[in-house]
């Protein structure tokens, strides 16, 4: 009996390990996209200021690729809410810390 509350406590510390790893991960790469967006904006306001022609219209192609950073920070971090949620099971399961009841409860109430 002592040796599985081991190998659980052990299932449940490796599970932590590579889910931390796998949010770093990802807050890594959301902040590269974010970081990426921050000088897009500095260019598009440079290019509205100055409004140039060619800025003006550079600012379209800009705005796009902005816009589609920001849904792929969305998606990451959709991702890592999805990752968390299982992650977070999957430490209570190899505990042993919870049943199906418990489940249930706290699943997330999405308002419309």
């Amino acid at each position: 009996m002592e040796g599985d509350a081991f190998s659980d406590l052990g299932n449940a510390t490796l599970l932590e390990t590579k889910s931390v790893q796998r949010f770093h991960r990802g807050f890594v790469q959301a902040q590269a996209i974010l970081d990426q967006n921050r000088l897009l904006i500095s260019e598009i306001v440079q290019n509205h200021r100055l409004m140039i022609a060619d800025g003006l219209s550079r600012n379209a192609r800009l705005i796009r690729e902005l816009n589609n950073n920001i849904r792929l920070v969305a998606e990451l971090y959709a991702g890592l809410s999805v990752s968390f949620a299982e992650s977070m099971d999957a430490c209570f399961d190899a505990a042993g810390a919870r049943g199906s009841d418990d489940k249930a409860r706290r699943k997330r109430i999405r308002s419309g």
